[in-house]
């Protein structure tokens, strides 16, 4: 059976070249890093080298970078540490109704186990937030702003530098969760604005299990984690040298991967034309009009359901936008905040191409599709 991959941001494959640092240290480098002795030198040398090339990747300084177990950490700790650090000042943090679970729940959970004011701004019906809307939502005792530089599901691009013009002017921080973007778009804090930045491995080529989070310098932020005091006292845990080298060769990578964003844009845009072809009026690309990953097809097949499409096509890997539960299909949040109606949104597939993706899996793929819905 033909096995085609296109959910590449639900996790991407660990490049071969990451591979190849990586793996390596996993025998030659078991020293802790943090021990005073000539082991754990070269395990120090690994960590340096990998912080530093994230941090030109990104524009940054490497000891603006703090290395964590994921995406979800970093965001954890971007939203837990600053409103920690700054309770004195306000307890209010403005976020959007399109983000992923990592910014949503702990948001959650700071309003019902810590007292934390928090405002949900709306998107239009392209999945884009308005700047205007996250202004008209500060307040005197606003904090933090964390709204994500493009969506896991849609793939739509968010106004960041907009958003950060608006947070310098009235004093509020900005988080942004880049997971999705970084390796598939520029992303440069200074050109954002940003002042908290988190970043996924397994989004960008590198392994599960390690993830970065940008703090601007000077910026206020307690820890999240806490014990030693590793990562310059930022967050507490022995440091992976294999999976942080891994992470240092994917951003090293990322350049690379960039120049391929005109030839995935072509291969996205070819598919869907292709599916066009085949469904003629029966299918929606969500969010087409806006600024898009290039990786990122969205579409709603009108007649299906997201799961049912997919089980007709058992060779496909891809995600769809909606969720049965006891019988009833719900739409994701992104979808609902989007206003897209539920006969339309139940039929949602969420394609995502990588570097690895082929016009001739392309090809195969809507050869596939068009088999199985004559």
């Amino acid at each position: 059976m033909t096995h085609i991959y296109l959910d590449y941001n639900a996790s991407t494959p660990v490049d071969p070249r990451v591979l190849d640092v990586m793996l390596p240290l996993f025998a030659s480098h078991y020293a802790n890093p943090s021990s005073a002795h000539w082991a754990a030198g070269s395990s120090q040398a690994i960590i340096f080298e990998a912080r530093k090339s994230l941090a030109d990747r990104i524009g940054a300084t490497p000891e603006e970078i703090v290395f964590t177990s994921g995406g979800s950490e970093a965001n954890n700790h971007a939203l837990k540490g600053t409103f920690d650090a700054l309770t004195e000042k306000g307890t209010h943090i403005i976020t959007t109704a399109i983000e992923h679970p990592a910014v949503t729940n702990p948001c959650r959970a700071l309003t019902e186990t810590r007292g934390a004011a928090i405002t949900t701004v709306g998107v239009d019906e392209s999945g884009t937030v308005n700047p205007r809307d996250i202004e008209d939502a500060i307040r005197p005792d606003t904090i933090l702003i964390s709204v994500m530089h493009a969506n896991n599901e849609t793939g739509a691009i968010q106004p960041i530098r907009e958003i950060a013009a608006i947070a310098r002017k009235h004093g509020v921080l900005l988080h942004t969760d880049a997971a999705q973007s970084f390796g598939k778009v520029p992303v440069h804090v200074d050109d954002l604005g940003v002042d908290l930045l988190s970043i996924a491995g397994h989004k960008c080529y590198a392994p599960k299990g390690i993830g970065a989070l940008y703090i601007r310098s000077a910026t206020r932020i307690d820890s999240l984690i806490h014990g030693a005091g590793h990562e310059s006292g930022r967050r507490a845990g022995t440091e992976s040298v294999p999976l942080i080298a891994a992470l240092g060769k994917a951003a090293d990578l990322a350049g690379e991967f960039l120049e391929q964003r005109d030839t995935l844009t072509s291969l996205r845009d070819n598919f869907f034309q292709g599916l066009k072809a085949l469904f003629n009026d029966r299918i929606t690309w969500n969010s087409q009009q806006v600024s898009l990953l290039p990786n990122t097809l969205n579409v709603s097949f009108h007649g299906y359901t997201g799961a049912g499409f997919l089980e007709r096509v058992p060779e496909i890997a891809a995600s769809t936008g909606s969720a049965c539960h006891s019988g009833i299909v719900e739409l994701s949040p992104v979808l609902q905040a989007m206003k897209v109606r539920e006969e339309t949104g139940m039929g949602t597939v969420r394609f995502s191409l990588g570097v690895q993706t082929t016009a001739e899996e392309i090809h195969q793929t809507l050869r596939l599709i068009e088999e199985r819905f004559r």
